[in-house]
């Protein structure tokens, strides 16, 4: 349901592919390509930390469902490694706090050898539609 949602949009463009996973974790890979790589060849850290919302609100969507709103309220990010200027990376998100209306996760994106590209800290605001008829 979640990929049938998210057709049409950014995280369509990026090319990000949800990986299964346990109920802990979200898992999810993106490719290097022009569209997400910076002038020389690297990953973007746009591209980072767009990926790292994207696997924190799905991780929120698990939780709590498609029918609420999921907002990104904060997203940082530490840029620690150089990517491969092709290939996947993966990213990794963990629930640091699930909350009634806030989540927080903590992202690692990783290259295909394992190696730590940046880690990110993503909050989720969530909004159920039905009490705030104002969103």
């Amino acid at each position: 349901m979640l990929e049938e949602a998210l057709r049409g949009t950014m995280v369509e463009a990026m090319g990000v592919e949800f990986l299964p996973s346990d109920d802990d974790v979200a898992l999810a890979r993106m490719p290097i390509t022009p569209t997400t790589r910076q002038y020389f060849g690297i990953l973007h850290g746009g591209a980072s930390l767009a990926f790292a919302e994207t696997l924190a609100g799905a991780g929120t969507a698990h939780y709590v469902g498609l029918e609420k709103r999921i907002c990104g309220l904060s997203v940082t990010g530490n840029h620690v490694g150089m990517s491969a200027t092709e290939g996947w990376v993966y990213g990794r998100a963990t629930a640091l706090h699930l909350g009634r209306s806030t989540h927080v996760w903590n992202v690692d994106v990783v290259g295909e050898d394992g190696r730590l590209i940046s880690t990110e800290r993503v909050t989720n605001m969530i909004i159920d539609p039905k009490k705030n008829d104002k969103t």
